[in-house]
Protein backbone atom coordinates (compact mmCIF):
# COMPACT_ATOMS: atom_id res chain seq x y z
CA UNK A 1 0.00 0.00 0.00
CA UNK A 2 1.37 3.53 -0.95
CA UNK A 3 1.35 5.68 2.04
CA UNK A 4 3.18 8.78 0.53
CA UNK A 5 1.59 12.00 0.72
CA UNK A 6 1.28 14.35 -2.00
CA UNK A 7 2.16 17.76 -0.42
CA UNK A 8 1.78 21.53 -2.08
CA UNK A 9 3.31 24.55 -1.55
CA UNK A 10 2.80 27.53 -2.80
CA UNK A 11 5.30 29.50 -5.25
CA UNK A 12 5.35 32.52 -7.01
CA UNK A 13 3.31 31.46 -9.61
CA UNK A 14 1.50 27.92 -9.12
CA UNK A 15 2.47 25.23 -7.10
CA UNK A 16 5.31 22.54 -6.43
CA UNK A 17 5.10 19.03 -6.37
CA UNK A 18 6.57 17.52 -3.81
CA UNK A 19 7.25 13.73 -5.32
CA UNK A 20 8.52 15.33 -8.28
CA UNK A 21 10.31 18.28 -6.99
CA UNK A 22 9.29 20.23 -10.16
CA UNK A 23 7.58 23.62 -10.20
CA UNK A 24 4.50 23.49 -12.68
CA UNK A 25 3.55 26.81 -14.21
CA UNK A 26 -0.09 28.11 -13.44
CA UNK A 27 -2.23 30.38 -15.96
CA UNK A 28 -5.19 32.16 -15.74
CA UNK A 29 -7.02 30.04 -18.25
CA UNK A 30 -6.05 26.98 -16.56
CA UNK A 31 -6.87 27.89 -13.31
CA UNK A 32 -9.66 29.07 -14.70
CA UNK A 33 -11.00 25.79 -16.29
CA UNK A 34 -10.19 24.41 -12.84
CA UNK A 35 -12.38 25.92 -11.33
CA UNK A 36 -15.58 25.78 -13.87
CA UNK A 37 -15.00 21.97 -13.18
CA UNK A 38 -14.32 22.37 -9.34
CA UNK A 39 -16.98 24.87 -8.04
CA UNK A 40 -20.63 26.17 -9.26
CA UNK A 41 -21.46 28.75 -11.49
CA UNK A 42 -23.56 30.30 -9.28
CA UNK A 43 -20.22 31.99 -7.71
CA UNK A 44 -19.96 34.45 -10.54
CA UNK A 45 -16.51 35.89 -11.10
CA UNK A 46 -15.80 39.12 -12.41
CA UNK A 47 -12.61 38.76 -13.59
CA UNK A 48 -11.19 35.43 -15.01
CA UNK A 49 -7.43 36.38 -13.91
CA UNK A 50 -6.01 35.18 -10.65
CA UNK A 51 -4.51 37.07 -7.87
CA UNK A 52 -0.57 36.05 -6.93
CA UNK A 53 0.17 39.33 -4.50
CA UNK A 54 -1.29 42.75 -3.62
CA UNK A 55 -0.26 45.62 -2.16
CA UNK A 56 -1.78 49.10 -1.26
CA UNK A 57 -3.82 49.62 -5.02
CA UNK A 58 -2.20 47.25 -6.78
CA UNK A 59 -2.46 43.35 -7.71
CA UNK A 60 -0.55 41.23 -9.80
CA UNK A 61 -2.13 37.82 -10.97
CA UNK A 62 -0.44 34.28 -11.63
CA UNK A 63 1.08 35.27 -14.72
CA UNK A 64 2.83 38.58 -13.88
CA UNK A 65 0.89 41.08 -14.97
CA UNK A 66 -0.21 44.22 -12.67
CA UNK A 67 -3.08 45.82 -12.53
CA UNK A 68 -4.47 48.81 -10.66
CA UNK A 69 -7.52 48.00 -8.67
CA UNK A 70 -10.57 50.89 -8.44
CA UNK A 71 -12.61 48.32 -6.64
CA UNK A 72 -10.80 47.43 -3.35
CA UNK A 73 -12.16 43.87 -3.26
CA UNK A 74 -16.19 45.95 -3.42
CA UNK A 75 -15.18 48.54 -0.64
CA UNK A 76 -13.75 46.07 1.92
CA UNK A 77 -10.13 47.44 1.06
CA UNK A 78 -10.70 51.75 2.05
CA UNK A 79 -6.68 50.75 3.57
CA UNK A 80 -5.74 49.31 0.71
CA UNK A 81 -4.08 45.88 0.28
CA UNK A 82 -1.95 44.77 3.10
CA UNK A 83 -1.52 48.01 5.04
CA UNK A 84 1.35 47.14 6.90
CA UNK A 85 -0.08 48.49 10.02
CA UNK A 86 -3.05 46.22 9.87
CA UNK A 87 -0.26 43.17 8.71
CA UNK A 88 1.47 43.89 12.41
CA UNK A 89 -1.95 44.13 13.95
CA UNK A 90 -2.65 40.58 12.86
CA UNK A 91 0.81 38.83 13.08
CA UNK A 92 1.15 40.25 16.97
CA UNK A 93 -2.60 38.54 17.84
CA UNK A 94 -1.04 35.57 15.79
CA UNK A 95 1.37 35.19 18.74
CA UNK A 96 -1.80 34.98 21.19
CA UNK A 97 -4.44 33.51 20.01
CA UNK A 98 -6.44 33.07 17.22
CA UNK A 99 -9.80 31.66 18.19
CA UNK A 100 -11.37 30.99 21.30
CA UNK A 101 -15.05 31.60 21.02
CA UNK A 102 -15.81 34.72 21.96
CA UNK A 103 -18.87 33.77 23.42
CA UNK A 104 -17.22 31.07 25.06
CA UNK A 105 -13.86 32.59 26.29
CA UNK A 106 -13.92 36.40 25.38
CA UNK A 107 -11.28 38.91 24.98
CA UNK A 108 -10.58 42.79 25.98
CA UNK A 109 -10.23 43.82 22.34
CA UNK A 110 -14.23 43.14 21.42
CA UNK A 111 -14.97 45.37 24.39
CA UNK A 112 -12.72 48.38 22.75
CA UNK A 113 -13.46 47.81 19.59
CA UNK A 114 -16.96 48.11 20.73
CA UNK A 115 -16.54 51.45 22.30
CA UNK A 116 -14.40 52.91 19.84
CA UNK A 117 -17.57 52.05 17.16
CA UNK A 118 -20.34 53.57 19.90
CA UNK A 119 -18.04 56.83 19.76
CA UNK A 120 -17.37 56.85 16.34
CA UNK A 121 -20.97 56.29 14.87
CA UNK A 122 -23.12 59.19 14.34
CA UNK A 123 -25.58 60.41 17.95
CA UNK A 124 -23.84 61.04 21.79
CA UNK A 125 -27.28 58.88 22.91
CA UNK A 126 -26.32 55.99 24.78
CA UNK A 127 -24.96 53.05 22.12
CA UNK A 128 -24.37 49.37 21.78
CA UNK A 129 -22.20 47.17 19.56
CA UNK A 130 -22.29 43.29 18.95
CA UNK A 131 -20.15 41.81 16.17
CA UNK A 132 -20.84 38.89 13.81
CA UNK A 133 -18.86 37.67 10.68
CA UNK A 134 -20.34 39.13 7.33
CA UNK A 135 -22.45 42.09 5.86
CA UNK A 136 -25.53 40.13 5.58
CA UNK A 137 -25.16 39.03 9.28
CA UNK A 138 -25.38 42.27 10.41
CA UNK A 139 -28.42 42.77 8.58
CA UNK A 140 -29.86 39.68 9.48
CA UNK A 141 -29.27 40.33 13.20
CA UNK A 142 -30.42 44.15 12.70
CA UNK A 143 -33.89 43.00 12.02
CA UNK A 144 -34.16 40.48 14.39
CA UNK A 145 -32.41 43.26 17.41
CA UNK A 146 -35.58 45.61 15.53
CA UNK A 147 -38.47 43.15 15.69
CA UNK A 148 -37.53 41.98 19.22
CA UNK A 149 -37.72 46.24 20.25
CA UNK A 150 -40.52 46.63 18.57
CA UNK A 151 -42.53 43.18 18.69
CA UNK A 152 -43.65 43.78 15.30
CA UNK A 153 -42.97 42.11 12.11
CA UNK A 154 -42.51 44.33 9.32
CA UNK A 155 -39.78 45.92 7.36
CA UNK A 156 -39.46 48.19 4.77
CA UNK A 157 -36.76 48.34 2.15
CA UNK A 158 -36.25 49.86 -1.07
CA UNK A 159 -35.88 48.84 -4.65
CA UNK A 160 -32.46 49.09 -6.40
CA UNK A 161 -31.28 48.19 -2.32
CA UNK A 162 -28.86 45.61 -1.44
CA UNK A 163 -28.71 43.53 1.94
CA UNK A 164 -27.36 40.41 1.42
CA UNK A 165 -27.61 36.74 0.03
CA UNK A 166 -28.89 35.21 2.54
CA UNK A 167 -32.59 34.58 2.73
CA UNK A 168 -33.67 37.95 4.57
CA UNK A 169 -31.18 39.66 2.84
CA UNK A 170 -32.40 38.76 -0.06
CA UNK A 171 -36.13 38.82 1.03
CA UNK A 172 -34.85 42.97 1.57
CA UNK A 173 -33.12 43.61 -1.57
CA UNK A 174 -34.59 45.25 -4.49
CA UNK A 175 -33.05 43.55 -6.94
CA UNK A 176 -34.18 40.59 -8.82
CA UNK A 177 -31.02 39.18 -11.24
CA UNK A 178 -29.17 37.95 -10.60
CA UNK A 179 -29.31 37.50 -6.83
CA UNK A 180 -33.28 36.91 -6.41
CA UNK A 181 -33.29 34.50 -9.18
CA UNK A 182 -34.79 31.06 -8.82
CA UNK A 183 -34.81 31.21 -4.92
CA UNK A 184 -37.68 32.30 -3.89
CA UNK A 185 -39.95 32.32 -2.16
CA UNK A 186 -38.40 34.84 1.01
CA UNK A 187 -39.32 35.63 4.63
CA UNK A 188 -42.58 37.15 4.29
CA UNK A 189 -43.72 40.38 5.98
CA UNK A 190 -40.86 42.35 4.09
CA UNK A 191 -42.40 45.51 1.72
CA UNK A 192 -40.14 47.31 -0.88
CA UNK A 193 -41.24 51.17 -2.42
CA UNK A 194 -39.49 53.05 -5.29
CA UNK A 195 -35.72 54.17 -4.15
CA UNK A 196 -35.64 58.22 -4.84
CA UNK A 197 -34.25 58.39 -8.15
CA UNK A 198 -34.62 61.25 -10.01
CA UNK A 199 -32.65 60.22 -13.43
CA UNK A 200 -35.19 57.62 -13.36
CA UNK A 201 -38.02 60.08 -12.88
CA UNK A 202 -38.32 58.86 -9.65
CA UNK A 203 -38.87 61.83 -6.80
CA UNK A 204 -38.45 62.02 -3.24
CA UNK A 205 -42.37 62.78 -3.22
CA UNK A 206 -43.40 59.74 -4.99
CA UNK A 207 -40.97 57.43 -2.53
CA UNK A 208 -43.46 59.27 0.23
CA UNK A 209 -45.90 58.76 -1.48
CA UNK A 210 -45.44 55.17 -1.76
CA UNK A 211 -44.75 54.77 1.98
CA UNK A 212 -48.17 56.35 2.42
CA UNK A 213 -49.82 54.02 0.17
CA UNK A 214 -47.98 51.01 1.48
CA UNK A 215 -49.26 51.97 4.77
CA UNK A 216 -53.13 52.00 3.56
CA UNK A 217 -52.93 48.62 1.23
CA UNK A 218 -50.49 46.26 2.86
CA UNK A 219 -49.68 46.68 6.30
CA UNK A 220 -50.23 49.61 9.02
CA UNK A 221 -47.42 51.06 10.09
CA UNK A 222 -47.99 50.23 14.10
CA UNK A 223 -47.03 46.88 12.64
CA UNK A 224 -43.97 48.04 10.97
CA UNK A 225 -40.49 47.29 12.67
CA UNK A 226 -38.15 48.85 10.44
CA UNK A 227 -37.49 50.92 7.87
CA UNK A 228 -33.72 49.34 6.47
CA UNK A 229 -32.06 52.15 4.03
CA UNK A 230 -28.39 52.50 2.17
CA UNK A 231 -27.68 56.17 2.33
CA UNK A 232 -25.45 55.52 -0.98
CA UNK A 233 -26.97 52.62 -2.83
CA UNK A 234 -24.16 50.01 -3.36
CA UNK A 235 -24.88 47.46 -5.62
CA UNK A 236 -28.00 49.46 -7.05
CA UNK A 237 -26.24 51.85 -8.66
CA UNK A 238 -24.14 54.67 -6.25
CA UNK A 239 -27.45 56.20 -6.20
CA UNK A 240 -27.24 59.49 -3.08
CA UNK A 241 -30.47 59.46 -1.26
CA UNK A 242 -31.61 63.03 -0.75
CA UNK A 243 -30.87 64.04 2.55
CA UNK A 244 -34.93 65.84 2.42
CA UNK A 245 -35.93 61.89 1.95
CA UNK A 246 -33.93 60.12 5.02
CA UNK A 247 -34.65 63.23 7.23
CA UNK A 248 -38.78 62.36 6.27
CA UNK A 249 -38.06 58.97 6.72
CA UNK A 250 -36.75 59.56 10.55
CA UNK A 251 -40.15 61.48 11.05
CA UNK A 252 -42.21 59.03 9.60
CA UNK A 253 -40.39 56.70 11.64
CA UNK A 254 -40.53 58.75 14.95
CA UNK A 255 -44.27 59.45 14.52
CA UNK A 256 -44.92 55.67 14.07
CA UNK A 257 -42.53 54.22 16.55
CA UNK A 258 -40.36 52.39 13.23
CA UNK A 259 -36.66 52.19 13.66
CA UNK A 260 -34.42 53.30 11.46
CA UNK A 261 -31.92 51.41 10.10
CA UNK A 262 -28.96 52.28 8.16
CA UNK A 263 -26.73 50.03 6.02
CA UNK A 264 -23.41 51.75 5.75
CA UNK A 265 -22.12 48.06 5.11
CA UNK A 266 -20.58 49.52 1.90
CA UNK A 267 -20.59 53.54 2.91
CA UNK A 268 -19.01 53.41 6.08
CA UNK A 269 -15.26 53.76 7.07
CA UNK A 270 -14.32 57.39 5.27
CA UNK A 271 -15.63 56.43 1.80
CA UNK A 272 -17.63 59.55 1.39
CA UNK A 273 -15.37 62.12 3.26
CA UNK A 274 -16.85 61.47 6.84
CA UNK A 275 -16.67 58.12 8.56
CA UNK A 276 -20.09 57.17 7.91
CA UNK A 277 -22.30 58.50 5.12
CA UNK A 278 -25.67 59.33 7.51
CA UNK A 279 -23.11 62.16 8.65
CA UNK A 280 -23.70 64.13 5.33
CA UNK A 281 -27.83 63.51 6.13
CA UNK A 282 -27.97 64.82 9.59
CA UNK A 283 -30.34 62.37 10.73
CA UNK A 284 -29.28 59.86 13.16
CA UNK A 285 -30.73 56.05 12.66
CA UNK A 286 -31.86 53.84 15.61
CA UNK A 287 -29.25 51.28 14.23
CA UNK A 288 -26.48 50.85 12.03
CA UNK A 289 -24.64 47.51 9.82
CA UNK A 290 -21.19 48.00 9.52
CA UNK A 291 -18.74 45.54 7.46
CA UNK A 292 -16.72 45.70 4.33
CA UNK A 293 -13.65 48.23 4.89
CA UNK A 294 -14.36 47.95 9.00
CA UNK A 295 -11.15 45.36 9.44
CA UNK A 296 -9.56 45.82 6.37
CA UNK A 297 -9.89 42.33 4.09
CA UNK A 298 -10.76 40.38 7.43
CA UNK A 299 -14.41 38.85 7.94
CA UNK A 300 -15.85 40.98 10.49
CA UNK A 301 -19.34 43.29 10.97
CA UNK A 302 -21.26 44.78 13.66
CA UNK A 303 -24.48 46.14 14.37
CA UNK A 304 -24.39 49.05 16.54
CA UNK A 305 -27.31 50.82 17.80
CA UNK A 306 -29.28 52.82 21.18
CA UNK A 307 -28.34 50.97 23.61
CA UNK A 308 -31.66 49.99 24.75
CA UNK A 309 -32.76 48.97 21.42
CA UNK A 310 -29.71 46.53 21.21
CA UNK A 311 -30.49 44.79 24.92
CA UNK A 312 -33.83 44.05 23.86
CA UNK A 313 -32.58 40.15 22.43
CA UNK A 314 -32.38 37.76 25.50
CA UNK A 315 -29.08 36.26 26.02
CA UNK A 316 -27.69 33.82 23.51
CA UNK A 317 -30.13 35.78 20.80
CA UNK A 318 -27.14 37.08 19.16
CA UNK A 319 -23.90 35.65 17.98
CA UNK A 320 -22.09 33.23 15.94
CA UNK A 321 -19.23 31.08 16.41
CA UNK A 322 -17.11 33.00 13.79
CA UNK A 323 -18.18 36.30 15.51
CA UNK A 324 -15.83 38.52 16.82
CA UNK A 325 -12.46 36.77 15.71
CA UNK A 326 -9.60 38.00 17.04
CA UNK A 327 -7.72 38.40 14.24
CA UNK A 328 -10.53 40.53 12.57
CA UNK A 329 -10.92 42.58 15.61
CA UNK A 330 -6.81 43.36 16.02
CA UNK A 331 -6.90 44.33 12.22
CA UNK A 332 -10.30 46.75 12.68
CA UNK A 333 -8.34 48.23 15.64
CA UNK A 334 -5.61 49.17 13.14
CA UNK A 335 -8.13 50.35 10.70
CA UNK A 336 -9.28 52.86 12.31
CA UNK A 337 -5.67 53.89 13.40
CA UNK A 338 -4.85 54.34 9.79
CA UNK A 339 -8.66 55.80 8.94
CA UNK A 340 -7.56 58.69 11.92
CA UNK A 341 -3.76 58.92 11.55
CA UNK A 342 -3.38 59.24 7.72
CA UNK A 343 -6.33 61.30 7.47
CA UNK A 344 -8.62 58.79 5.34
CA UNK A 345 -11.38 60.86 5.42
CA UNK A 346 -10.04 63.76 4.30
CA UNK A 347 -8.27 62.09 1.52
CA UNK A 348 -11.89 60.96 0.26
CA UNK A 349 -13.11 63.82 -0.24
CA UNK A 350 -9.74 65.51 -2.38
CA UNK A 351 -10.03 62.84 -4.29
CA UNK A 352 -13.18 62.77 -4.85
CA UNK A 353 -13.26 65.69 -6.26
CA UNK A 354 -10.78 65.24 -8.73
CA UNK A 355 -12.40 61.92 -9.97
CA UNK A 356 -15.76 63.99 -10.35
CA UNK A 357 -13.90 66.88 -12.15
CA UNK A 358 -12.48 64.12 -14.12
CA UNK A 359 -15.23 62.46 -15.28
CA UNK A 360 -17.49 65.79 -15.32
CA UNK A 361 -14.85 66.79 -18.29
CA UNK A 362 -14.94 63.28 -19.80
CA UNK A 363 -18.95 63.57 -19.80
CA UNK A 364 -18.69 66.73 -22.24
CA UNK A 365 -16.34 64.02 -24.79
CA UNK A 366 -18.47 60.89 -24.59
CA UNK A 367 -21.71 61.14 -25.17
CA UNK A 368 -22.90 57.73 -23.41
CA UNK A 369 -22.27 59.07 -20.26
CA UNK A 370 -25.53 59.94 -19.02
CA UNK A 371 -24.56 60.86 -15.16
CA UNK A 372 -21.88 61.40 -13.26
CA UNK A 373 -22.86 61.34 -9.30
CA UNK A 374 -21.39 60.38 -5.80
CA UNK A 375 -20.21 61.66 -2.67
CA UNK A 376 -16.95 61.84 -1.42
CA UNK A 377 -14.90 58.68 -3.01
CA UNK A 378 -17.60 56.43 -3.63
CA UNK A 379 -18.68 57.65 -7.58
CA UNK A 380 -19.78 56.09 -10.69
CA UNK A 381 -20.76 57.05 -14.29
CA UNK A 382 -23.85 56.00 -15.67
CA UNK A 383 -24.30 55.10 -19.27
CA UNK A 384 -26.90 55.36 -21.67
CA UNK A 385 -28.12 54.99 -25.22
CA UNK A 386 -28.53 57.80 -27.57
CA UNK A 387 -33.09 57.40 -26.40
CA UNK A 388 -31.48 57.33 -22.80
CA UNK A 389 -32.55 53.93 -21.90
CA UNK A 390 -29.16 52.18 -20.28
CA UNK A 391 -26.21 50.77 -21.62
CA UNK A 392 -24.76 48.06 -20.41
CA UNK A 393 -23.05 46.91 -23.58
CA UNK A 394 -21.42 49.97 -23.68
CA UNK A 395 -20.76 49.52 -19.75
CA UNK A 396 -19.25 46.02 -20.56
CA UNK A 397 -16.71 47.16 -23.14
CA UNK A 398 -15.23 50.24 -21.20
CA UNK A 399 -14.53 47.55 -18.25
CA UNK A 400 -13.41 45.51 -20.59
CA UNK A 401 -11.12 48.00 -22.37
CA UNK A 402 -9.52 49.30 -18.93
CA UNK A 403 -9.19 45.61 -17.89
CA UNK A 404 -6.88 44.88 -20.71
CA UNK A 405 -5.02 47.83 -20.18
CA UNK A 406 -4.82 47.04 -16.75
CA UNK A 407 -7.24 48.75 -14.87
CA UNK A 408 -10.06 46.67 -12.65
CA UNK A 409 -13.58 48.82 -12.75
CA UNK A 410 -16.46 47.13 -11.06
CA UNK A 411 -19.94 47.77 -12.49
CA UNK A 412 -23.38 48.06 -10.94
CA UNK A 413 -26.92 49.18 -10.99
CA UNK A 414 -30.27 47.63 -11.77
CA UNK A 415 -29.75 47.54 -15.24
CA UNK A 416 -25.95 46.49 -14.81
CA UNK A 417 -25.02 50.42 -16.80
CA UNK A 418 -23.32 51.61 -13.83
CA UNK A 419 -19.27 51.78 -13.25
CA UNK A 420 -18.56 52.35 -9.75
CA UNK A 421 -15.23 53.73 -8.01
CA UNK A 422 -13.70 52.27 -5.01
CA UNK A 423 -10.35 52.60 -5.28
CA UNK A 424 -8.24 52.64 -2.21
CA UNK A 425 -8.33 55.68 0.00
CA UNK A 426 -4.21 55.02 0.43
CA UNK A 427 -3.71 54.92 -3.61
CA UNK A 428 -0.86 57.36 -4.36
CA UNK A 429 -1.69 59.95 -6.64
CA UNK A 430 0.68 58.73 -9.15
CA UNK A 431 -1.21 55.70 -9.47
CA UNK A 432 -4.72 57.22 -9.12
CA UNK A 433 -3.78 59.07 -12.10
CA UNK A 434 -2.12 56.35 -14.24
CA UNK A 435 -5.55 54.73 -13.35
CA UNK A 436 -7.77 57.54 -14.56
CA UNK A 437 -5.93 57.59 -18.18
CA UNK A 438 -6.48 54.14 -18.72
CA UNK A 439 -10.23 55.05 -17.75
CA UNK A 440 -10.05 57.83 -20.13
CA UNK A 441 -8.57 56.19 -23.46
CA UNK A 442 -11.20 53.43 -22.83
CA UNK A 443 -13.38 56.02 -22.92
CA UNK A 444 -12.40 57.55 -25.91
CA UNK A 445 -12.01 54.01 -27.71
Amino acid sequence: MNTSVQTRTPTAHGVRTADHGVASKATNASIDARRVAATPRGVGIGFNIYADRALNSEIWDVEGKRYIDFGSGIAVLNTGHRHPKIVEAIREQLDHFTHTAYQVVPYESVVSLAERINALTPGKHAKKTAFFTTGAEAVENAIKIARAATRRPGVIALSGGFHGRTYMGLALTGKVVPYKTGFGPFPASVYHVPAPMVLHGVSVEDSLNAIAQLFKADIEPEQVAAIIVEPIQGEGGFYVMPPEFLKALREICDRHGILLIADEIQTGFARTGKMFAMEHMGVTPDLMTLAKSLAGGMPLSAVCGRAEIMDAPAPGGLGGTYAANALSIASAHAVLDVIADEKLADRASKLGQRLMQQLTMLRAKVPAISDVRGLGAMVAIEFAKPDGSPDPEFTKKVQKKAQDAGLLLLTCGVYANVIRFLFPLTISDDVFDEGMAILTQALKD
